[in-house]
């Protein structure tokens, strides 16, 4: 099933799970975890109840800007 017969593709969406910013960035699913709670309350957490969203544009800034992962 290609991603646009799911719905919308990856690097259209606003925010992504844990999962799917692991597969787009190539950064693991752990060190994105720990990466959220090192940067609790930064402009590209989204939380949704126990939910952690990595919103895209955000988090693609802060990547940008760092040196280390």
């Amino acid at each position: 099933m290609s991603e646009e017969s799911r719905g919308v593709p990856v690097w259209r969406k606003y925010s992504l799970s844990i999962q799917e910013a692991a597969q787009f960035y190539g950064i693991g699913e752990k060190r994105l975890r720990q990466i959220a709670v090192d940067h609790r309350g930064a402009d590209f957490i989204l939380e949704i109840g126990s939910h952690i969203r990595i919103k895209r544009n955000q988090f693609e800034r802060f990547l940008d800007e760092t040196t280390v992962v």
